[in-house]
């Protein structure tokens, strides 16, 4: 008799087991349901705090004008050389020599997003946006112009 009462504890503990399981399946299986469906309502339900990092830019008025001066602060402080200030030597009105931006180039694969080139410019020409959608399937479109086709320094900005 000692074997059966053996069996049946054992066949009482497995069926508990499988009862307490099921509890559990049914309990999540009728909560709400919390899937957001992202392409479709993003801009509904979805919410982005304001101090999230996404994408760098540089700040264009409307008159495109920024106020970067090329002083390469950025990319100097730049951990992982994201950046890159091309510039030129280009004589002003007055026949003075001045630094003008080219090209600033921006690698958003390889940032980190550390915010130490927004906190090293000294105009507050860049800054981070929270545009987060950045999803690319080619490494090379990664790399982006932040100044825009045309665009000059800002007058009231004072070198």
């Amino acid at each position: 008799m000692n074997k059966f009462n053996k069996y049946i504890k054992g066949y009482i503990s497995g069926i508990k087991s499988l009862l307490i399981g099921m509890r559990t399946s049914m309990k999540v299986f009728l909560q709400p349901k919390v899937t957001e469906e992202y392409p479709e309502n993003r801009h509904t339900t979805l919410h982005i705090p304001e101090r999230h990092r996404a994408k760098l830019i540089m700040i264009h008025d409307e008159n495109n004008q920024h106020h970067c001066i090329a002083c390469g602060l950025c990319q100097n402080a730049c951990p992982n050389d994201t950046i890159k200030v091309i510039s030129e030597m280009k004589e002003d009105e007055d026949g003075k020599k001045k630094k003008v931006l080219v090209k600033y180039q921006y690698d958003l694969g390889s940032c980190m997003f550390c915010e130490l080139c927004v906190n090293a410019c000294p105009h507050g020409a860049i800054a981070f946006s929270n545009d987060f959608e950045n999803a690319v399937f080619e490494k090379d479109k990664l790399i982006l112009q932040l100044n825009n086709e045309g665009a000059t320094l800002a007058k009231n900005n004072k070198i």
